[in-house]
């Protein structure tokens, strides 16, 4: 299983270091960046369709989750770019139905980060496109709740209209620092968004292998199932808040809009 890791940064994450660090590979604005890592070997023996993804513009910040610019993924999830300090926002957003159940994803075979490893519902990126982006609190959570919408679609088949923006309901943010593998990984300041609606699902097999839906319970019971592994993020959300989240989802209202960055 991979190892999350906690963040203790010895250089500062601070704009002027990391454009210095990084040059070319962060464009200094957020909208209009592109990349192409076509033939690129760090990419080599990879599914076509999850190398086109790694040309994806990822939100560079620095420690406060202020954007400094954009990134390829790929230049997001590689270690050598972490270990310096390389940061990009993401979301984790976790489903429930009307019976309160949890549905969880399967990550595909074919994906280059943490491959066949169950997880919440989804877990992404915003991107540097319009509506996406955000300098602010209020911004930021709209522009992942839009990237939200985009990813449930495009990993499940689940319809906007379904989960409508207004009905993700923010909670907290986490930063936090997980090896996949030797070469690829995550450093990421993650929204963690919550939702309830009764979705149909159509999972794109080549995001997700297996979904299912749980009690919380049934989830502590796969936890205890040495066969099963998940992911990192999923693991510090599950072992800090949110069995308590999970408890409370009818009074989830103390519990929304924290300004605070947790530290993992």
């Amino acid at each position: 299983m991979s190892t999350t890791v906690t963040v203790t940064q010895t250089q500062p994450i601070e704009a002027d270091r990391i454009l210095r660090l990084f040059g070319e590979d962060v464009n200094t604005t957020l909208i209009g960046g592109s990349a192409n890592n076509r033939g690129d070997a760090d990419l080599e023996g990879y599914d076509e369709e999850q190398i086109r993804l790694m040309d994806e513009m990822c939100i560079v910040l620095d420690n406060d989750d202020l954007p400094i610019g954009s990134a390829s993924k790929k230049v997001c999830h590689l270690m050598s770019n972490i270990n310096q300090g390389l940061l990009h926002r993401a979301f984790s957003v976790f489903l429930f139905d009307s019976h309160n159940r949890l549905l969880l994803q399967q990550r595909a075979t074919e994906k280059i980060t943490f491959p066949d490893m169950w997880t919440n519902t989804c877990c992404s990126h915003p991107l540097g496109i319009p509506g996406e982006t955000g300098t602010g609190l209020e911004a930021s959570v709209q522009g992942v709740r839009r990237a939200a919408q985009r990813k449930l679609n495009h990993e499940l088949g689940i319809k906007k209209e379904e989960v409508p923006l207004d009905d993700f309901r923010f909670l907290t943010r986490i930063h936090y620092l997980a090896p996949s593998d030797g070469k690829w990984g995550e450093h990421e300041i993650d929204y963690i968004l919550f939702i309830r609606a009764n979705v149909t699902l159509e999972p794109n097999l080549n995001e997700v292998r297996d979904t299912c839906y749980v009690s919380a319970d049934e989830l502590r019971t796969m936890f205890k199932d040495n066969s099963l592994k998940f992911t990192p993020w999923f693991k510090l959300i599950c072992e800090s808040m949110l069995f308590e989240w999970w408890e409370n989802l009818d009074g989830l209202e103390k519990y929304e809009n924290e300004t605070e960055i947790r530290r993992m």
